[in-house]
């Protein structure tokens, strides 16, 4: 036996993440500290908490696009033009 039943992708496995009903109940635990949570957030944004800051940007507009070199480790392509015409 090679163990692939334990593997987080097998059907019925679900990959570790919560039931339906614990997410549910965490939910429903978490929901009356809602206002006290924006309050938080508005007063440790207003008052120039970098991290405050960058949250509220994240969630309200999205992370920005990463750009990743994977062939030149950011130097410049040197491909000579009359090699390939």
């Amino acid at each position: 036996m090679d163990g692939r039943k334990s593997n987080k992708g097998t059907k019925g496995n679900n990959g570790g993440r919560p039931s339906k009903s614990d997410e549910q109940n965490l939910i429903e635990k978490l929901s009356p500290m809602e206002d006290s949570a924006h309050k938080a957030l508005k007063d440790n944004v207003e008052a120039g908490e970098a991290w405050a800051i960058k949250l509220y940007f994240e969630y309200m507009y999205g992370k920005p696009k990463q750009s990743v070199d994977h062939t030149t480790g950011g130097d410049k392509l040197h491909i000579p033009i009359s090699k390939w015409l």
